[in-house]
């Protein structure tokens, strides 16, 4: 079927070709890299300001208005698989998923089968959006594989739209929990040394840093001076542990949405999360200062402790105001069990 016009706004200081400014402002749920935005301009498929401009190598201007006319959706080839869901809420137009660590949410290379797409095709069978293209149907935001909690996808193309912009506004409301090495502490003289950082009423860690592919590694982000994306995280203090304190819960709450968002802004902090393998290094949190077993317990935690435990938007439709809250899963739960050693040291 086909597919309304993708629009949006160039932002500000765009890079000086079309396709590398697309490819920055493009909203993230349209899934387009821009391998494909090269190709949909070649074709004929993008308007500036309501002309068509075929040369990717065209200049933009901060405030032109972009339209793409997406390709009619193509059926998927991916197969329904009977996955167990933890549905939250559920209409004709969208359903929201508390996804278990472990899930992928789309097929990808080296993960074909078993994802959340999967279970959606056996759950919703052909009503779920396709603005995503054939391997997204219905994907309007992504968790990583090894992080839980609550995502929402769409059924109807308009309910992506509408999803989509409000994700690309950054007016819906997402709230993480993650266990992570360190305090967030006003009065650490590290943080207020570090570029990007600073510190809000209530004691909130402010970090403002652009996030772009690592120049080596492309499977990763990396914090950028320079280009990339612009990506704000805002962290409250919920728990401490340890004498001196060593860990802590906290919240973290996007203005932005990119990639590994919240890993790689924790890691730029010296806040890396527990368990990450990717940015959390090889560091570990000193036993002495924790109750017994606790460093251990954190050294093998299998996973990035990270949890989406709040989601809240205006339904695409109907505008009717929707926010869930997922509880922490067992095993985040069980962490911090160990790092509190049956004492209480919450801030709240």
């Amino acid at each position: 079927m086909a597919q309304d016009p993708l629009g949006f706004v160039i932002g500000a200081a765009p890079p000086p070709r079309l396709d590398k400014a697309l490819a920055r402002d493009v909203p993230e749920a349209a899934a387009l890299s821009r391998t494909r935005i090269a190709r949909l301009i070649e074709e004929g498929a993008v308007r500036v300001g309501g002309v068509v401009v075929t040369d990717a190598r065209a200049r933009v201007a901060e405030g032109d208005a972009i339209e793409i006319a997406l390709p009619e959706v193509r059926e998927t080839h991916m197969a329904p698989e009977a996955i167990a869901l933890d549905i939250a809420y559920e209409d004709d137009d969208l359903i929201v998923i508390d996804k278990p660590a472990g899930m992928v949410v789309h097929p990808a290379p080296g993960s074909p089968s078993g994802t959340l797409v999967n279970a959606l095709l056996h759950h919703c069978g052909d009503r779920l959006s396709g603005v995503g293209g054939a391997r997204r149907p219905g994907i309007v935001h992504r968790i990583d594989k090894d992080t839980s909690g609550l995502l929402v996808v769409a059924k109807t193309d308009a309910a992506h739209q509408g999803l989509a912009a409000q994700f690309a506004a950054h007016s819906a409301e997402r709230a993480y929990l993650a266990a992570i090495h360190g305090v967030p502490d006003p009065g650490d003289p590290r943080l207020a040394g570090l570029a990007g950082l600073d510190f809000e009423a209530g004691g909130v860690l402010v970090i403002r840093a652009r996030l772009n592919r690592h120049r080596t590694d492309r499977q990763r982000q990396a914090v950028v001076a320079q280009g990339g994306r612009h990506a704000v995280t805002r962290v409250r203090l919920r728990e401490r542990f340890g004498h001196p304190p060593a860990a802590a819960l906290v919240e973290c709450r996007l203005e932005t949405g990119r990639t590994h968002q919240i890993r790689v802004h924790m890691a730029h902090a010296g806040l890396g999360l527990i368990g990450d393998p990717v940015y959390g290094g090889a560091r570990r949190l000193p036993a002495r200062a924790l109750p017994e077993g606790a460093a251990e317990a954190a050294r093998r935690f299998p996973r990035q402790a990270l949890h989406a435990a709040v989601l809240g938007f205006a339904h695409p439709l109907s505008g009717a105001a929707l926010r869930f809250a997922s509880p922490l899963p067992a095993d985040m739960a069980a962490l911090l069990s160990c790092l509190r050693g049956g004492g209480d040291n919450r801030t709240e």
